[in-house]
């Protein structure tokens, strides 16, 4: 049913804004595969600036120590990092001799050098200040990058409130340079491990630790086909950008966002 209080004037197209959504692929040569190359792209992009989104909500309601309306828009990343993972799917239906007939149109451009990313990395507790240099030419983008490595993470967040309800973790953690890599701590992982052994009691933290273990692996899964796919399309050579291609991405599935929730499970 129609909403009579809608303005009258408001169509599919116009409220999408899809002439300038659609007008905004730009492929550089007349290969057909490249226009696929960059729908993927952008349309992980688009996700990104949702999955950006959701985490700003996500911090927000769990500093003010919500933390059950915070489980949803952590629910809804996950959801949404699954959707990037399957469209490497997509991707890899590009073979090797398709992708080398434009890669060369691509100069030093890489999705080592998206700045939405590296800020989902940073508001995760992924902290490198390095990937900032790669940004100083966008100004709005820089800023808010700098902004993200500056603030506290999801993870910070998290641990604060598990202080805030009397649970012991360490000042020196509460009170660490937020802008730098964090380091696991034994005595955040035995804080956690109290959570975990009392689920009930302790059910809202137990949750938001689950939330957050799910953010984690749906990380680790979309690195790990972002690495098949690429190895599967360029095989060991170089990428773009002069990253060392899949061995600098293999090297990325060590990473763990929240080391004391992977860490605890083989203490429980």
């Amino acid at each position: 049913m129609t909403d009579p209080a809608a303005p009258s004037d408001i169509t599919y197209s116009g409220y999408l804004a899809l002439d300038d959504l659609l007008a905004a692929q730009h492929p550089l040569s007349d290969q057909h595969d490249e226009m696929l190359f960059v729908i993927i792209h952008q349309t992980k992009e688009l996700w990104l600036k949702q999955i950006l989104h959701e985490v700003a909500l996500a911090q927000a309601l769990v500093r003010a120590g919500d933390l059950v309306p915070a489980y949803k828009s952590l629910a809804r990343v996950s959801r949404i990092q699954a959707v990037m993972t399957m469209s490497w799917d997509i991707l890899a239906t590009m073979t090797p001799a398709d992708y080398l007939r434009f890669r060369g149109e691509l100069g030093t451009s890489s999705g080592f050098q998206s700045d939405q990313f590296r800020r989902f990395e940073y508001m995760l507790g992924l902290k490198d200040r390095r990937f900032l240099r790669f940004h100083e030419h966008r100004p709005q983008a820089h800023a808010a990058l700098q902004a993200a490595l500056a603030a506290p993470s999801l993870y910070d967040d998290a641990l604060s409130q598990l202080a805030a309800a009397g649970l012991p973790v360490p000042a020196e953690v509460l009170n660490r340079d937020v802008s730098q890599p964090y380091e696991a701590s034994e005595a955040v992982e035995a804080a956690w491990l109290e959570v975990y052994r009392d689920t009930a009691r302790w059910w809202p933290l137990y949750q938001l630790a689950e939330k957050l273990v799910d953010l984690d692996d749906a990380l680790l899964t979309w690195r790990h086909k972002h690495v098949v796919t690429v190895e599967r399309i360029i095989g060991r050579r170089p990428g773009t950008g002069g990253t060392a291609g899949v061995a600098y991405l293999a090297e990325t599935l060590q990473r763990r966002c929240f080391p004391e929730l992977w860490s605890l499970r083989g203490k429980l």
